[in-house]
Formats: structure tokens, C-alpha cells, sequence
């Protein structure tokens, strides 16, 4: 059964074919009213304060979730069409990301521990979950969590 969660409102589903009844649409939150769930492996319960952001297949957000922008200070119209990775973070080192190795191989990566940096430049780590898309538009979800 594949599980689905909101990035907007954190709320989580189970839905056997992904599609909205016989319209073949594909799910949207019925809670919050949010275009689309993303689905996800396994069900996932993300802690209080978590933010989620959806990424295409290149690590661009697409969307932004509520709690995003009280860790960040970020609102949803600055992130957009920007890198995950080189906005949100500090760099980590010359390896891989793990927003590039969840992207590469389809693997989750939990429980990263990343140095957050704000809109107004103060850095703080924080804890974050990289989900692979696993529809054909590929993709990513990036649950971030305050440390």
C-alpha cells in the first residue's frame, strides 16, 4: 500500500492507486487543500516543527511547506527554482550531497545532520530526511527538522 504525505500540512495517507477517484488526477490533500502528496516508501511521522521541500529532479524546489519558513526565515518565493543544497546549506565537504545520492539512487537518507543557513546569515544545525520521488517525475522531499 503506498503511503503519501502533504508537504504543506505534514498530514499523512494511504492511497492504493494514487490517482483522485475516477478522474485519474492525482491525489491532492484533502486537509489543506495542497495540489499533491508525495509519496513515500514507508509511513513517516515527521517530529513537531518539521518543514518539508519538494524538489524536482535536479534538487530545484518546487514547493515549500509550513515550518519551512520559521526554521529558515525563507519565504516560498525565494527558494523556488533555487538549488536545495547550495541555498540551504553549508557545504559539507567534496563529497556527494544527500540530496544528489537520494536523487542518483533512489535511496533515503535519515537523520542527516546539516548546518542550516538563515535568510538573515546565522547557521544552525539542523536534522534532515531526503525521500526520493518514486513516480515518473522523479524527484525529492526534504523533511527538515530543528536539531
Amino acid at each position: 500500500m503506498p503511503y503519501f504525505i502533504c508537504p504543506n500540512c505534514r498530514r499523512r495517507s494511504v492511497d492504493d492507486d494514487g490517482r483522485e477517484g475516477l478522474t485519474g488526477q492525482p491525489v491532492a490533500c484533502a486537509s489543506c487543500g495542497f495540489g499533491f502528496l508525495f509519496e513515500i516508501m514507508d509511513d513517516f511521522y515527521p517530529s513537531p516543527g518539521t518543514g518539508f521541500v519538494v524538489c524536482d529532479r535536479e534538487g530545484r524546489m518546487i514547493a515549500v511547506g509550513q515550518g519551512v519558513f520559521e526554521l529558515t526565515g525563507y519565504r516560498e518565493g525565494d527558494l523556488l527554482g533555487h538549488d536545495v543544497m547550495a541555498t540551504l546549506f553549508e557545504s559539507e565537504g567534496d563529497g556527494p550531497t544527500p540530496a544528489a545520492l537520494a536523487l542518483e539512487y533512489g535511496v533515503r537518507r535519515f537523520d542527516q545532520k546539516l548546518t542550516l543557513r538563515t535568510r538573515s546569515g546565522v547557521t544552525k544545525t539542523v536534522r534532515a530526511d531526503f525521500f526520493p520521488a518514486y513516480d515518473e517525475d522523479g524527484g525529492l522531499l526534504v523533511a527538515l527538522a530543528p536539531r
